[in-house]
């Protein structure tokens, strides 16, 4: 039997990019998918193909900024399947990178807190209790690197991200003696639409740019940053909690 077989698995940010890759992971292990994402189109076409290739997924659309979309989305998962084992808060902005602390802008400081931190709050908010329900479950946020060490020209989304990282092992030690595991990945820069917008869109000058910043002198692929989330939900890291997880061709060293 697959890894996830019957397990219920909620991963937010799943039309692009890493929470795309993560959904094909989970599928391949016999998951049954509850994919979120603002972009519509982008989402079912993801749940599509993991359908057409034999796996079980639906799409919902829900904004991470919106608190009573976020309660909803958890309430037609659990609807849905009859409850929740597995969630990967994945969606997130990358807001205004190589700007000055005094020269951020308030409204990006605004949407980057409320999406990639009181976003992925509120998904545990709702989320916790659906698992306790079953007994127990695994939670894996999406922090960073910029999350763990400091980078200049990001205090914006090093706020949100750090944030990420405090509220993961506060969770994590209030759920530890009830069945609950939650913990964060941290990858570094990964081959996405986010790493695009940064870096821009000629592959070249990725892997020049910010493949030169790790030590393995690339970048990452979602794929690699899947496998980890895929670990961390799965019984073979059931000893692991209120952990960050650094994915980062040795950046972090």
């Amino acid at each position: 039997m697959s890894r996830f077989e019957n397990k219920v698995v909620l991963i937010t940010g799943a039309s692009s990019g890493i929470g795309e890759a993560t959904a094909y992971v989970f599928a391949r292990e016999g998951a049954k998918l509850f994919l979120v994402a603002r972009r519509e189109e982008k989402g079912e076409a993801v749940a599509s193909r993991i359908r057409a290739e034999g796996g079980t997924a639906v799409f919902h659309r829900a904004d991470m900024a919106d608190r009573k979309q976020i309660g909803d989305m958890v309430a037609a998962c659990v609807a849905h399947y009859g409850g929740l084992d597995v969630a990967f808060n994945n969606a997130g902005i990358d807001g205004a990178f190589n700007v000055d602390t005094p020269d951020h802008s308030e409204d990006i400081w605004d949407d980057l807190l409320a999406i990639n931190l009181t976003g992925v709050w509120m998904c545990m908010r709702h989320q916790i209790p659906a698992m306790l329900a079953r007994g127990g479950g695994s939670i894996i946020n999406m922090a960073s690197m910029a999350g763990v060490k400091g980078f200049p020209g990001s205090s914006g989304y090093a706020a949100s991200k750090f944030g990420v990282v405090g509220i993961t092992k506060a969770a994590a030690l209030e759920y530890a003696q009830r069945g609950i595991r939650v913990n964060a990945v941290c990858p570094a820069v990964i081959r996405s639409e986010m790493a695009d917008r940064v870096f821009g869109t000629d592959e070249k000058d990725n892997e020049d740019q910010a493949g030169s910043w790790h030590p393995m002198n690339r970048i990452g692929e979602p794929e690699e940053v899947a496998d980890v989330v895929l670990w961390l939900a799965s019984d073979q890291a059931s000893f692991v909690t209120a952990e960050t997880i650094k994915i980062d061709g040795g950046l972090g060293a």
